[in-house]
């Protein structure tokens, strides 16, 4: 991992001091835990909408820019333990869902603000919709957040060497195709030699492993209705853009450097395509993973209690294992 300050990377840092053009505003039918509550509370009476107010023990840093293309800066959160000692802490950068065309960062707040109270930094970001910029512009953006958190880690109190990606539904898939892809330059529009964006862990919670698969065009390349939210991501149905539809899937990339990842899925079988064919490859590989699946759970059951509980300590148990929870 190349952890090295160079002077482009510096020179990057200090455009993001500059004053950031404000994100766009999310359309009212957008992904968020509100609207999801509103279609799911009828059938499970029991849920509420996870908090996003942060207690005393969780510190918040709002709207730091990131990266920039041109006048549009992309945001991120940052929630931290307000009590932090000396050894520095493991790091998660959190992606939100929305089929890559909608979605806002602060459905991850409630985990966010639940991994700084285990000890964790967490990061919630922003990205480019597929309604700004196609794939793999998304990629691009969570590689760029991962650097971020890395090149700024001292500040924060981050240790450098641990930090993970995660996210839910298609920001599952990001998080995993974003993990699985380091060094491939097609991702990654930093300049050679810049801080690393590699993940030490991914965690994919309900998010496609694999765009090609029968299941999962089933669903998302139905030939009777418009394109669907892939085919506006990769800009053409799986017959007009096959290329693109087997290169984000984030199964075909499965090597022996391939980071440690943990699934954790809902009772719907449908957002979990191409998992079990992806373990069996990290298995091959020798690379651990993990399967947890909440049972009578609907998908974006993380955006709620009492669900949401279980998938944080999921998390922490899969990263405290795998990034080393005895440096804590």
């Amino acid at each position: 991992m190349n952890l090295r300050l160079t002077a482009s990377a510096a020179m990057a840092i200090a455009a993001l001091s500059l004053p950031a053009a404000a994100e766009p505003a999310a359309p009212a039918d957008s992904y968020t835990a509100e609207t999801t509550y509103a279609r799911l509370v009828g059938r499970y009476p029991f849920i509420t909408v996870a908090s996003r107010e942060a207690p005393a023990t969780v510190e918040v840093l709002r709207d730091l820019t990131y990266v920039r293309h041109g006048e549009r800066a992309l945001q991120l959160d940052l929630y931290l333990p307000a009590k932090r000692g000396t050894v520095r802490l493991p790091a998660i950068v959190l992606v939100h869902g929305g089929g890559w065309r909608t979605g806002v960062r602060t459905n991850f707040a409630p985990m966010a603000i639940r991994m700084a109270e285990r000890g964790y930094a967490a990061a919630t970001v922003s990205y480019r919709l597929s309604g700004e910029a196609p794939y793999p512009a998304a990629i691009v953006d969570v590689k760029a957040a991962l650097r971020w958190v890395r090149t700024n880690a001292a500040q924060y109190g981050i240790d450098p060497g641990r930090i993970a990606v995660g996210g839910g539904s298609a920001g599952g898939q990001i998080a995993s195709l974003v993990g699985v892809t380091d060094g491939i330059a097609r991702f990654d529009a930093a300049a050679p030699g810049a801080v690393s964006s590699a993940a030490q862990a991914i965690v994919n919670i309900d998010g496609l492993s694999d765009f090609t698969s029968e299941a999962a065009r089933k669903y998302e390349d139905d030939p009777a209705r418009k394109p669907s939210a892939a085919g506006a991501w990769f800009g053409g149905r799986y017959a007009e853009k096959a290329a693109l539809w087997r290169e984000a899937s984030p199964t075909f990339y499965v090597n022996r450097q391939t980071p440690p990842i943990l699934f954790i899925g809902s009772d719907q079988p449908r957002f979990s395509v191409g998992r079990d064919e992806m373990i069996a490859r990290m298995t091959a590989a020798g690379v651990p993973s993990r399967v947890v699946v909440l049972p009578e759970t609907p998908h974006s059951f993380w955006l709620f209690d009492p669900w949401l509980a279980p998938t944080v300590e999921a998390t922490v148990r899969f990263l405290d294992e795998h990034m080393g929870a005895k440096q804590r």
